[in-house]
């Protein structure tokens, strides 16, 4: 790894923000900050981190808001997103919560759309990489109107604001409870391969369905996904407000035989 400093970029979310560097080409997450934003014990939560198998924590020489260089702890995105599914949200005072919340739903979008499409609109951008965040955008929305009457009207006006929002470096003006939720995504978070994920999903959605009817909440309407070995169907809308049965339906049907995959016992 190089000994040069680097520079450390604060990335706003709808509550709080985080602060990220770029590590050998790969967008990182400055873990203190974090830790000690949502008002967890940063000594606590580095120590339980360094006993967690599939965490990736380097520490770096970076760029502080004062300008000093200091060596600070940083992880990368998926390892940030399965040590935050490891924080009981119960147990943080109201007043982090929000921001919490934030993370959990925005981290891995806002550090993406930052560093690697040139996105948000990234001053390191060149015209190659805006050029092709515009031609990345039309395609979509050619996708998103071929769509249109085929698959769920409000997930198709969520899709197209969220795309909009990503052309021109906005954000995007929709409730964060729209936010489309995807199976494969929330799988993967919970830190499952790609071949147990491919496994899981076929009846993943359906067990989330029929969770949905016991509890007296309507299923949402279709639309196209992609799978992650390339092929494409149609599946149920889920979004954000769905994560809930989303997270029920993995504690009664998988959690059991995929117990070591995060080791979840809290983080205060």
């Amino acid at each position: 790894m190089s000994t040069s400093s680097h520079e450390v970029v604060k990335l706003d979310l709808s509550a709080g923000s985080v602060q990220t560097v770029l590590v050998d080409g790969e967008a990182h997450v400055v873990f203190r900050p974090a830790v000690e934003a949502i008002g967890l014990d940063y000594s606590t939560q580095l120590r339980k981190l360094r006993d967690r198998s599939w965490a990736n924590r380097r520490d770096i020489p970076t760029v502080a808001e004062d300008g000093k260089t200091r060596l600070m702890a940083a992880v990368d995105v998926r390892t940030f997103l399965m040590w935050l599914a490891t924080v009981n949200e119960t147990k943080v005072a109201d007043e982090v919560r929000d921001t919490l919340v934030a993370y959990q739903r925005e981290t891995a979008t806002a550090v993406n759309a930052y560093w690697t499409e040139g996105g948000a609109i990234n001053p390191r951008a060149t015209e190659d990489q805006l050029d092709s965040l515009i031609s990345r955008a039309k395609q979509q929305a050619e996708v998103l109107s071929i769509l249109s009457g085929i698959v769920s009207p409000e997930w198709l006006e969520t899709k197209g604001r969220l795309v909009a929002s990503r052309a021109l470096g906005e954000e995007p003006d929709i409730d964060p409870q729209d936010v489309p939720l995807y199976v494969p995504d929330f799988l993967k978070a919970l830190g499952l391969k790609r071949k147990d994920i491919e496994s899981v999903q076929s009846w993943f959605g359906r067990f989330a369905v029929e969770i949905c009817k016991e509890l007296g909440i309507d299923p949402p309407q279709e639309r196209q996904s992609d799978l992650p070995n390339g092929s494409v169907r149609t599946t149920k809308a889920w979004t954000e407000r769905h994560r809930p049965v989303f997270e029920l339906t993995w504690a009664r049907k998988y959690a059991a035989k995929y117990p070591t995959q995060l080791g979840l016992d809290g983080a205060a």
